[in-house]
C-alpha cells in the first residue's frame, strides 16, 4: 500500500501494542523517536531499563504498560535470539498435524472417484472411527496439497 501509515504496518506485523496508552515511561511522552505503538520498541526500551537503570522487573513492567509474565517472555525471547526474538510469532498450529498418513488413506478411501468431495461426511467419519476432530475445511485443504504434488 503506497500510503501505509507506520500503525497500518504494525497492526499487519502484528507488532502494535494494543495498550499505548498504559506505557508511562517519560521518554516514550517526549521524544517522538519513542512510539507507544511499537510493541517490539517497547519491550526492548523495558528490557534496557531493567538492564541499564537497576530497576527492578515488576517496576519495569508496570512503567511500560505490560505484565510481569510478559515481561520474562520478552527477556527470554531476548537472550535467545536477540532483537528478533521480540518479534510477533504466529499462533496456533504450523501444519496439518492431525492428518497423518494413516489418515489420508482413510480419506482417499472413503472419497468417491468424479463426485464431488463431501469433507463434512469425512469429518464426521474421522471423528467416529479415529476420534479425531478435524475441521472440513482442513480435510479440503489437504486434498488440494495432494493433487497438486
Amino acid at each position: 500500500m503506497p500510503n501505509e501509515t507506520k500503525r497500518d504496518r504494525l497492526r499487519h506485523l502484528g507488532a502494535l501494542n494494543p495498550r499505548p496508552e498504559a506505557v508511562r515511561a517519560p521518554w516514550f511522552r517526549e521524544s517522538s523517536f519513542f512510539d507507544p505503538l511499537d510493541l517490539v520498541q517497547v519491550k526492548y526500551e523495558m528490557l534496557r531499563y531493567v538492564q541499564e537503570d537497576g530497576v527492578t522487573k515488576a517496576d519495569a513492567a508496570a512503567l511500560f504498560g505490560l505484565s510481569r509474565p510478559t515481561y520474562y517472555q520478552a527477556e527470554a525471547a531476548f537472550e535467545r535470539e536477540g532483537i528478533t526474538g521480540l518479534l510477533p510469532r504466529p499462533r496456533g498450529p504450523k501444519s496439518a498435524h492431525k492428518l497423518t498418513a494413516e489418515v489420508m488413506q482413510l480419506i482417499e478411501q472413503n472419497q468417491h472417484a468424479g463426485a464431488p468431495l463431501q469433507a463434512r461426511s469425512l469429518a464426521q467419519l474421522l471423528h467416529s472411527t479415529l476420534g479425531i476432530s478435524v475441521h472440513p475445511r482442513s480435510i479440503e485443504r489437504a486434498i488440494a496439497r495432494k493433487k497438486k504434488r
